[in-house]
């Protein structure tokens, strides 16, 4: 895999740690269970979107770019992620934050990622639920350009062929993990939503043909959607490495089961998620997205399914977000 061939601003804090998780294994009747840290990449309190930004800032950076542009919800961890890149490398960032959960309590709106984002110094536009997101990034750049300034947009959750090349690259980094521990994983579990992460790792595993299945835990859209955005992506991140024939239908799965009321909103399941993980190993994780995927991993390890398996899931940060959170978890953490 040719990478050194794309635009790449190095800030990342690589590899990240590929820690075991024994007691949370123990309760759960997993045989063996692992977390790859990407809550530890560092900017601005890290997170998967970080190793997506290492390549679309690079790309920003190679077409001469002087603003980045993205979307999100309210609490997003791409938007500040995003933030802090441009804040790193000088540029400024306008970001359109949509009220996708209809909340209107103050420490979602004004704590946890917003504070950051605001910290950080990006320009907020907040706009409705269900406005078209693409028409009004078009409709920021548009501004900049009339300013005279050069855009570059992201796409929410930085999912597209580019970002993703950040997961493949986190492919080929957790197999030369567990090639020098000497382990073989089984399979790898991580949420999945815009879809780049998942389909950087399906496309990184399949370019290097390693026989190891992820299985997404959706936090937003129907199974049949879900599993087929990051197909899609993921042939098109190997395509833009020369090889989209690599990547069959078969290799992506996702179990949507888990979303819930929808996404962003939280459960019981998610707070004894988030608690148990926590209190086993003391891992922080988000309600939006990596609590999902723990509510998933939880309850299909109970029901058996990884009771033989070696699995390793992926941590994808937003611990930050807790605090947008605080009014909803205040009275479950006993």
């Amino acid at each position: 895999m040719q990478l050194a061939r794309f635009p790449r601003a190095r800030f990342a804090h690589l590899p990240t740690p590929l820690e075991p998780a024994p007691r949370l294994a123990a309760e759960l009747g997993i045989k063996s269970l692992y977390v790859k840290r990407d809550d530890c990449t560092g900017l601005a309190g890290g997170g998967n979107k970080t190793r997506k930004l290492e390549f679309l800032v690079g790309d920003a950076l190679a077409k001469g770019a002087d603003t980045l542009i993205t979307q999100g919800a309210v609490q997003s961890n791409h938007v500040r992620q995003t933030a802090a890149a441009a804040a790193k490398f000088g540029l400024a960032c306008e970001v359109i934050l949509e009220a996708r959960t209809g909340s209107n309590a103050a420490d979602y709106n004004g704590s946890g990622n917003v504070l950051l984002d605001r910290l950080l110094g990006a320009a907020i536009r907040n706009v409705p639920r269900g406005t078209d997101m693409n028409a009004e990034l078009e409709k920021s750049a548009q501004a900049v350009r009339e300013r005279g300034g050069k855009p570059y947009v992201i796409p929410g959750g930085g999912s597209n062929a580019i970002g993703a090349l950040g997961y493949v690259d986190c492919a080929l980094e957790l197999v030369r993990q567990a090639d020098a521990e000497n382990l073989t994983i089984d399979r790898i579990v991580t949420a999945t939503g815009s879809a780049g992460t998942h389909a950087g790792l399906v496309a990184g595993l399949a370019l290097l043909g390693a026989d190891i299945p992820v299985l997404g835990i959706g936090v937003r859209a129907p199974r049949d959607v879900q599993e087929a955005n990051v197909h899609k992506l993921a042939v098109e991140t190997a395509a833009l490495l020369g090889h989209g024939d690599r990547v069959t239908r078969e290799m992506t799965l996702a179990n949507c089961d888990y979303v819930g009321a929808g996404y962003g909103l939280i459960d019981e399941g998610v707070i004894d998620a988030l608690k148990l993980a926590a209190r086993t190993e003391g891992l922080l994780f988000d309600p939006v997205y990596t609590g999902k995927a723990v509510k998933g991993l939880i309850d299909l390890a109970r029901k058996g399914t990884f009771k033989d398996e070696t699995v390793v899931l992926l941590h994808t940060g937003g611990a930050q977000g807790l605090f947008g959170y605080h009014s909803e978890l205040e009275g479950s953490l006993t």
